[in-house]
């Protein structure tokens, strides 16, 4: 591929010369962080504390430690580091999918509406007085809406799928995100307004076990055709003619891409809100880290974003003696990186 093509995809520069090396110190990475998030809070808990209660479930062990300390472990810190990981990891590997399909570094998982599709159907469950569960659902399938509406539009461009896609998710983000702006005009201002917009500014302190199983089957739906055909998604990158002339499938490959990440992306965005800049930013640390092969880059990616959010989540909940919302954290994060890449690339 000359030197003008790969400019018009996302920046391929070098395949790791030890990928398993790598994978390996990641996901010694993000053990270090999973058990870190446990120790530390407004409760801190010791480390041999912590291994004794987790391992009182398998083993029968005397207890040496006050109720409380279960309570903190299981009902609080647990279902916020487990959901903290998973979407963390979803909402990387969606972006670094979308960003190899659209052949554009600037493209995040909500690309094709579906995080302002989410939010449209989360403001309306707030604003009936649904309860959590019914909201996450209701966010669920409004973001699944949003992307529906999309596909069939860029199905209107015979020619143009690509920028039907860009186009129609503008035009439809723009249209929930008018709807959602409605029901925060109508919703009461002591009540429904500010959990409305807590919840569009991001956070897991609502999360509880019975949500990890409301967002883990779509996600591993969404994931496993990823994983699976990684390799396959290195031709996303090429030219249309150049990725048929190699038998791929573009079409039906770049179906599979959008059903995918869009599943994780409404999945996650129905149980903790809009989090962006994390599957913006995380698909770019993981290039320049391990390169741009998706054989390798997927899992890394996996890695990456879930250690990042699990940190971001710790921080958002010890930092202040109020709770940070995760959108908030992440953007601080991600948009100053964001703009050291853009002036290191314009210096290029």
């Amino acid at each position: 591929m000359s030197n003008d093509k790969s400019r018009t995809s996302v920046d391929f520069r070098h395949d790791p010369d030890h990928p398993v090396t790598l994978l390996a110190g990641f996901i010694i990475l993000f053990i270090f962080i999973f058990f870190l998030s446990f120790f530390v809070g407004r409760y801190p808990i010791k480390p041999i504390t912590l291994i004794k209660v987790l391992l009182s479930k398998i083993f029968y062990i005397e207890p040496t430690w006050p109720s409380t300390v279960e309570n903190v472990i299981f009902k609080i810190r647990m279902p916020r580091i487990l959901s903290s990981a998973i979407i963390g990891g979803a909402l990387s590997v969606s972006g670094l999918a979308y960003q190899g399909m659209f052949k554009n570094p600037m493209v995040s998982p909500d690309v094709l509406g579906t995080s302002a599709g989410a939010g449209f159907g989360a403001s309306l469950g707030i604003l009936l007085g649904l309860s959590y569960f019914s909201t996450s659902a209701l966010s669920f399938i409004c973001g699944l809406v949003a992307v529906i509406l999309v596909t069939f539009i860029s199905g209107k461009l015979m020619n143009q799928k690509t920028l039907g896609l860009i186009l129609g998710g503008i035009m439809i983000s723009s249209i929930f995100t008018s709807g959602t702006s409605f029901v925060k005009l109508v919703a009461d201002t002591d009540d429904a307004l500010p959990a409305i917009t807590y919840w569009l500014m991001g956070s897991l302190a609502s999360v509880k076990m019975s949500d990890i199983k409301f967002l883990i089957i779509p996600i591993i739906i969404g994931l496993l055709p990823i994983i699976l055909l990684r390799w396959k998604l290195n031709l996303l990158t090429l030219d249309e003619d150049e990725a048929m002339s190699l038998g791929i499938n573009t079409i039906l490959l770049r179906k599979v891409v959008i059903f995918g990440s869009t599943l994780m992306t409404a999945a996650c965005v129905g149980v903790s809100g809009h989090i962006g800049w994390v599957g913006l930013v995380i698909p770019h640390f993981t290039r320049m880290i391990v390169g741009c092969d998706y054989r390798h880059s997927v899992p890394i990616s996996i890695l990456m974003g879930s250690s990042f959010l699990m940190l971001v989540d710790t921080l958002s909940r010890t930092v202040t003696t109020g709770e940070i919302p995760l959108g908030i954290l992440t953007s601080f994060i991600g948009a100053p990186f964001f703009l050291y890449l853009m002036i290191r690339e314009g210096k290029k």
